[in-house]
């Protein structure tokens, strides 16, 4: 396996993490239960992790396809821009998730302005990451790119 194959994998991690991890945790502050709350921090912090394997196995993904036909490398700059704004976002999401599991261990009275503070901070780490996805899923996926498809799949092309 090398980075290209584990950059690709892990990328899944954070779009899923964050969204899967927000909306357990509403589940938890909705039904206040503090367990549920607790997983869904883990679930968070777990895809702060992905998000910061996915970032540092970029480059090397980058080397691997820069040199394919077809591949563009402004697609592979505003993918590699982007995807840093979405880690320091997730990074954010990540520490207030540790923060969030501390006050939920300490059972204080903040837990759930805590809680719905970092539900608001995973839907906007989702929409970044979830970005970020798809701008790399631009770089190898020309059906992504209907304008972009050569003239002998302009019948693909959807002219609704």
């Amino acid at each position: 396996m090398n980075q290209t194959h584990l950059h690709l994998m892990i990328t899944h991690l954070p779009i899923i993490g964050s969204i899967l991890g927000g909306l357990v945790l509403a589940h938890g502050l909705w039904t206040q239960n503090e367990q549920t709350k607790m997983a869904a921090y883990f679930v968070l912090i777990i895809s702060t992790f992905g998000a910061i394997v996915a970032y540092l196995t970029g480059e090397g993904a980058e080397k691997s396809v820069e040199n394919i036909q077809g591949v563009l490398e402004s697609r592979i700059h505003e993918h590699e821009s982007f995807a840093l704004v979405a880690l320091v976002s997730l990074i954010i999401l990540g520490v207030a998730s540790l923060i969030g599991l501390l006050v939920s261990v300490k059972n204080t009275p903040l837990s759930q302005t805590v809680a719905a503070v970092i539900i608001l901070m995973s839907l906007v780490s989702f929409g970044l990451i979830a970005r970020t996805g798809y701008l790399g899923g631009q770089i190898r996926h020309t059906e992504l790119n209907p304008a972009e498809l050569s003239p002998n799949n302009a019948d693909l092309i959807d002219k609704d």
